[in-house]
């Protein structure tokens, strides 16, 4: 199932382009704060250094700089964040700062071609008109990038994207950025030299996170509780919500257990050969294991899918999630099914019957880009609230998809405060000269500094 229905075979996903409406751009600055209050999760959004970002910004409209905020991707929400961070706070404290600021502060932004997927066509259309252009990952997407590169250098206003690809559910773990934020900045500053044009090119490191306005303690034993049931555990009881210890006991419990199921059915239905490391008498060599056992299930996952479409297990875990849903939506969205080819009926059920079973071999890789950021060590070394509410949430989010639910639409454990932080601005046309020598290592480096940037706005107590 995708948003609800049954797959079938479907023309090739169209180029959706960005057509910036400031009448949409306008309604939606005055739906926000009733959106934020009623449809989300969210009680309040605080930013620190937002006169970084003033400063920036003025520079921007005074034709000296382009620059691309890549802000950090815990959460589904972080997009509301970040326009009320641009509509809201920035023009506050530019005003604060007696810094003159053009209206409307916005930002062109970039997001994954398959979120109207699952969103629904209405916010295809949406981002559209807001000036957001859209990006198949996975592939070349010459279409996408093109038009990516041709708002970075000539948008009216600067960019904004999320560079770890995905949301990972850690406000404490940033998730391996990949290395498209840095090749566009490195084209940016090509196109700029190009037109003989001498704005510096910035990127600009954005942190979000997310903290309770009250540790929903509750709500989190509740959640397990309901947890432990669909999967056949029986329910340990505690005397407080709050006892860490047994409450952690539980958690880790209903992971292992979870984690048993899941090796024992790939080893009986996909005829997956999965290592069972030995546990030692500590507590902390049996999270080590555990943590192994979590890495080797993952990988047999994406083989089971990669065996299916052919493709070699090459990279890390996210690059092959990428060519895996890349190679699903080639099985799908097909050439042969644009209006101009005529297909027999029987030509159709076999284009159907092929993408049916390309979405299922897509459900393994689902799995895999939910938990490639989860690690057992992460609730041990700090039992605070949001590290138990993230973890429990993620495993709801594998029995939702086991049972063929929506993960997508999460249960609500209680409001929560939203602390942004503006990073020091990365130059990007500093390293040129390094680009033009080495291209493939300055995008690494950067990269790498975007990565240790976004890590370092991540506040810890």
């Amino acid at each position: 199932m995708m948003n609800g229905r049954e797959i079938r075979a479907q023309p090739p996903l169209e180029f959706i382009p960005p057509s910036l409406n400031p009448i949409v751009l306008r309604s939606s600055q005055i739906i926000l704060p009733l959106w934020l209050r009623w449809k989300t999760n969210i009680a309040s959004i605080q930013a620190d250094r937002v006169e970084i970002l003033a400063d920036l910004y003025h520079q921007f409209q005074q034709g000296k700089i382009r620059f691309l905020m890549a802000f950090r991707h815990p959460n589904t929400e972080d997009p509301y964040a970040m326009v009320y961070l641009l509509w809201k706070l920035l023009p506050q404290v530019a005003r604060e700062q007696g810094i003159s600021l053009q209206i409307p502060t916005h930002a062109h932004f970039i997001y994954d071609r398959g979120i109207p997927l699952w969103a629904g066509e209405g916010i295809g259309w949406l981002y559209s008109q807001l000036g957001g252009t859209p990006i198949v990952r996975g592939k070349m997407d010459l279409m996408g990038l093109r038009s990516a590169r041709q708002l970075f250098a000539e948008g009216r206003f600067p960019m904004m994207a999320a560079p770890e690809g995905a949301t990972n559910g850690h406000n404490e773990i940033v998730s391996p950025i990949e290395p498209g934020i840095s090749q566009l900045g490195f084209w940016c500053v090509e196109d700029l030299q190009k037109a003989q044009r001498s704005q510096q090119v910035l990127i600009v490191p954005v942190g979000i996170q997310y903290r309770y306005v009250t540790p929903p303690w509750k709500e989190i034993e509740t959640l397990l509780t309901q947890l432990e049931i669909e999967t056949g555990l029986t329910t340990l009881q505690t005397s407080e919500a709050s006892d860490e210890k047994i409450l952690y006991q539980r958690l880790y419990r209903l992971g292992e257990h979870l984690l048993s199921l899941m090796e024992e059915f790939y080893r009986e239905f996909y005829h997956q050969t999965l290592p069972q490391p030995k546990a030692e008498t500590s507590q902390l060599d049996t999270e080590a294991v555990l943590s192994i056992r979590l890495q080797n299930l993952l990988d047999v996952a994406l083989k089971v899918a990669e065996e299916f479409f052919v493709l070699p297990p090459k990279g890390n875990f996210i690059d092959r999630c990428r060519r895996l849903e890349q190679a699903g939506w080639d099985y799908i969205y097909r050439e042969e099914l644009k209006p101009t080819h005529n297909l027999s009926p029987v030509e159709r059920g076999l284009a159907d019957r092929i993408a049916e079973e390309a979405n299922l071999r897509m459900w393994h890789m689902r799995l895999v880009e939910t938990f490639v950021a989860v690690t057992w060590y992460y609730v041990q070394e700090k039992p605070t609230a949001e590290r138990f509410a993230e973890t429990t949430l993620l495993l709801w989010d594998l029995v939702t998809r086991i049972k063929g639910g929506n993960p997508f639409f999460r249960p609500s454990l209680g409001k929560q405060r939203v602390q942004m932080t503006i990073g020091e601005p990365i130059s990007v046309s500093d390293r040129w000269h390094d680009y033009r020598q080495n291209r493939r290592q300055a995008v690494a480096t950067l990269t790498k500094d975007l990565q240790m940037a976004l890590e370092n706005t991540i506040a810890t107590n």
